[in-house]
């Protein structure tokens, strides 16, 4: 549900989030005592208890009454939505911030399932049904979305006492530090997967670097490189595979302009999009470059996703794009493989997926630099995993002469995954368990320090962001 309103109620839901409440626990589902009455005691908080399918766990859907505006909180709000995984008020409680919308699932992130804690999935503002009608696109910004979870921790911790540890992949990483650099004190530690730091927004050299050495096969290498300049020579076959799809599932083109144009950023998508989400071992899967059309169009779609450039497709991303155009800056590699095949290479950037009817300017890097400033000079309990094959740690998140009790980790041959930990050398593991351990305040285990429990989740494959 999405709404809008002004006045005294939005006064009373910003002051609303402080104050001391009890720890007790009930048995009994409906006491005045029990979690959900307690949850439904936080002003501006809406509650559903939903069937749960962890063992242990009691699910329930929040939604939450937040400003559009947090510098101005008697203005208008709208509600944000939360998934909350409820095991007990005296364990820790794990923040995943998705970046995106949320899974409307049940999961454990790799936190979670090793810390034996709750977790709350906060649905990043501006996706819906988060959204505010009608949408202020000047309040789609990080410090705002960090606001938002501030506030919600802020409400929570009347009844989640205990360490809070804050994670998100991708996106949601990128929150995660985001969130940290403004309310340091929010939370005991964080642990961000592949997020990007785009500092430089014209200086992306980087990428060129990563394609050009990625993986130990040069062989896969140059045979993903040649798919996509193939995909461009028969470029009347893809683009009438394409058309045919679009009529039969209704997509339209009208913020890309022509199919062309969609069928083109597609393509210059492929070779990033293998190696964010297969592993080196997947190329022995691709076609010959000599197969068929219809093999040909099959893994342009498989690996790019064609439908997410049509209308249809890009429309639930709009919020993040925006914010790629405005402060998170984007990728630009070097095209050089596919030229001159390429007709709209100038296409590439930010502003190409968000509709013309919403303004936006890019703040020419001044959000990235405050974040990498203050991750370099003042940032604390930071466990930053990346993949070795994913493009977006080819502009990593780097530590500095002022970062505490901190580590950036890379598991040799992954992906862009939000399931790193177990993946990484022995010793860097027990390393990474031990601090998350030790930030959250849960004894060892022996066995946490060898294996990563088995119900913990990779959040990136419930849901795949576009490219």
């Amino acid at each position: 549900m999405r709404r809008f309103t002004r006045g005294a109620m939005a006064l009373l839901l910003a002051a609303g989030v402080t104050g001391a409440g009890t720890t007790a626990r009930a048995a009994v589902p409906g006491a005045p005592d029990d979690i959900a009455a307690r949850l439904k005691a936080i002003p501006g908080m809406t509650v559903t208890e939903k069937t749960s399918t962890l063992p242990g766990y009691r699910w329930f859907w929040l939604q939450y009454r937040q400003p559009v505006d947090h510098r101005k909180p008697k203005g208008p709000w709208f509600e944000q939505r939360i998934m909350l995984q409820h095991k007990a008020d005296d364990r820790p409680m794990v923040l995943y911030t998705s970046g995106y919308d949320t899974p409307e699932t049940m999961f454990k992130s790799e936190p979670a399932a090793l810390v034996d804690g709750n977790q709350i999935s906060v649905e990043y503002r501006y996706f819906t049904p988060s959204r505010p009608e009608p949408a202020d696109w000047k309040k789609d910004t990080i410090w705002q979305a960090a606001t938002d979870e501030h506030r919600i921790i802020g409400a929570l911790k009347r009844i989640y006492r205990t360490r809070w540890i804050s994670t998100g992949a991708s996106k949601g990483g990128m929150t995660a530090v985001y969130h940290k650099r403004f309310y340091p004190r929010d939370v005991d530690g964080s642990v961000v997967y592949v997020a990007p730091n785009d500092v430089k927004n014209d200086e992306d050299s980087a990428y060129d670097r990563f394609f050009a050495k990625v993986g130990s096969d040069p062989e896969c290498r140059v045979h993903v490189k040649s798919l996509a300049r193939e995909f461009l020579k028969r470029r009347p076959a893809m683009l009438q595979r394409f058309k045919a799809d679009a009529a039969e599932n209704g997509w339209t083109f009208s913020t890309l302009r022509t199919p062309d144009r969609a069928f083109e950023n597609s393509v210059m998508d492929y070779e990033w999009g293998f190696w964010q989400y297969s592993l080196q071992a997947d190329c022995a899967t691709l076609p010959a470059v000599n197969a068929s059309d219809d093999e040909i169009y099959k893994t342009l779609d498989t690996i790019s996703g064609l439908s997410y450039y049509t209308d249809q497709g890009l429309a639930p991303y709009v919020p993040y794009y925006y914010q790629a155009g405005t402060q998170l800056g984007w990728p630009k590699p070097q095209f050089t493989s596919l030229r001159p095949l390429l007709r709209h290479e100038d296409s590439y950037k930010a502003r190409t997926y968000v509709p013309k009817s919403i303004p936006m300017r890019f703040d020419g890097g001044t959000a990235m630099r405050d974040i990498d400033a203050w991750v370099r000079g003042h940032g604390s309990r930071m466990l930053f995993l990346y993949g070795a094959n994913d493009p977006w740690g080819a502009e990593p998140f780097r530590l500095g002469e002022g970062s505490r009790d901190s580590a950036v980790y890379t598991a040799p041959g992954m992906n862009h995954s939000g399931k790193l930990i177990e993946k990484l050398p022995d010793a860097q593991r027990t390393k990474a368990v031990s601090d998350l351990l030790r930030w959250a305040d849960v004894k060892p285990d022996a066995q946490a320090f060898s294996n990563v429990p088995s119900d913990a989740v990779d959040p990136l494959q419930l849901q795949r962001p576009p490219l």
